[in-house]
């Protein structure tokens, strides 16, 4: 099952407004006035605060001098903007469960274009350990056991975790987790190379 599109930007209602408030936002990121973004994209400061009030309506070539200016894909400008904040309360989010064993990954976080990691809550019980196959060349995975005990690393130096513990492990190779408490969580990260 590919989770990555779980998180996908859905189409904005209000694709001039998503548009404006991208443009705002990457222009204060990029620590930028008005008139300092208007004179170094070479567009008129009032095309831009109307952009930027979303009721512009920006050509092709305005909106690829913008991205230019603030050093950014024109995608960036596109994209409806991202909550500053994410919230996935205990029990939510999309998760799937292992064909054998008790073991459960919730999916927190896909990688943005910008980095290479995924965030997974486990949830895992006692019985027959979890063994993952090599992942992609160069992966690395990192743990942090939140609740039970567990056996967690490669296959063939696995390591005891208790409450807390924190273990970075290659994902390249065989690699296994098990649970020898009830209710075993953890927060792992998988970091592609």
């Amino acid at each position: 099952m590919d989770l990555s599109t779980t998180f996908e930007s859905r189409p904005a209602a209000d694709p001039l407004g998503a548009m404006a408030a991208s443009i705002k936002r990457e222009r204060e990121r990029a620590g930028l006035s008005l008139s300092e973004l208007a004179k170094s994209a070479g567009v008129a400061k009032s095309t831009l605060s109307q952009l930027e009030a979303g009721v512009g309506n920006p050509s092709v070539e305005t909106l690829w001098a913008l991205a230019a200016a603030l050093d950014v894909p024109v995608s960036r400008l596109i994209e409806a903007p991202r909550a500053r904040v994410g919230v996935i309360r205990a029990g939510e989010g999309p998760s799937t469960r292992a064909e054998r064993g008790n073991y459960v990954a919730t999916l927190l976080a896909a990688s943005p274009a910008h980095a290479r990691r995924d965030i997974y809550r486990l949830r895992v019980q006692p019985g027959k350990p979890r063994v993952s196959k090599p992942h992609m060349p160069g992966t690395t995975e990192h743990l942090v056991l939140a609740t039970g005990r567990a056996r967690v690393g490669p296959v063939d130096a696995p390591v005891e975790l208790f409450p807390g513990d924190f273990i970075s492990y290659a994902g390249d190779v065989p690699h296994l987790f098990e649970a020898l408490e009830p209710e075993t969580t953890a927060v792992i990260v998988i970091e592609h190379a």
